[in-house]
């Protein structure tokens, strides 16, 4: 999402990781309101959590971008990097506000895990982790599909390149944008479903600490670049994971 918004318009969305945090929320709520309705099967209701979460996410994208970054669009880089912080602080305090400030839970879906080895020396992974890292693989896997190889791609990237020349040629300059920034926020949907479920809680805050080390591993992985940001992120986590033990 970091990528992908700063490779439209150049600027870094720093509203990005509080509409991860968001997500979050979205999740535990969709959760307890399809347990309330009686849906008991765990992949039927992480789906619908899953689908549910990246369209209200989606349109949190969409709304950022026309109320904190398209009035600003031709003005100095700094106005509108001011505005993004402005609304990260707006999403953390309607959350604190509306949700508590307190550590929030959510019960796990898929206890279990694969183990490997003998009873007293093995290694396990647990069911809810192979499912974060399929989707989180799929999920990239799509987006660059869609980048490299579709009409829409095409046009993102000609508007990356580009802008004035893309709206010359007949590209909607203005959808193209919207658009990317509705991909970006349905990426972060799709990490807050996954690190919600595999954690089990989070706070108003988680936003800041993710929004950091997203936009660390962009930088890391040369941002732009999708596949980088992506080896950034696996590079940053096996560094920090390695570090600490």
């Amino acid at each position: 999402g970091y990528t992908m918004v700063y490779g439209i318009i150049g600027m870094i969305n720093f509203a990005h990781g509080d509409v991860y945090m968001v997500s979050a929320y979205v999740t535990a709520i969709c959760v307890a309101v399809l347990s309330f309705f009686g849906l008991t099967s765990a992949a039927l209701i992480i789906l619908l959590t899953l689908f549910i979460t990246i369209f209200i996410i989606a349109l949190y994208g969409w709304s950022i971008e026309r109320i904190a970054y398209k009035p600003l669009r031709n003005s100095p880089r700094l106005a509108p990097l001011i505005s993004a912080i402005g609304v990260s602080l707006v999403l953390q305090n309607y959350v604190q506000i509306s949700q508590g400030a307190k550590t929030q839970a959510m019960p796990t879906l898929l206890p279990g895990a694969f183990r490997f080895g003998t009873d007293t020396q093995f290694f396990q992974i647990t069911y809810i982790q192979v499912l974060l890292i399929v989707v989180a693989f799929t999920s990239m896997a799509l987006l660059t599909y869609i980048i490299q190889k579709t009409s829409l791609g095409r046009q993102c990237r000609a508007v990356q390149q580009d802008a004035k020349m893309a709206a010359i040629l007949g590209i909607n300059t203005d959808r193209i944008i919207s658009t990317v920034f509705i991909l970006g926020a349905s990426m972060a949907a799709i990490a807050g479903v996954l690190v919600t479920m595999n954690y089990g809680s989070f706070d108003f805050y988680i936003g800041f600490v993710t929004g950091v080390k997203a936009f660390t591993a962009a930088v890391l992985g040369g941002i732009g670049s999708l596949p980088g940001a992506m080896l950034g992120g696996i590079i940053l986590g096996m560094s920090e994971s390695l570090f600490s033990g």
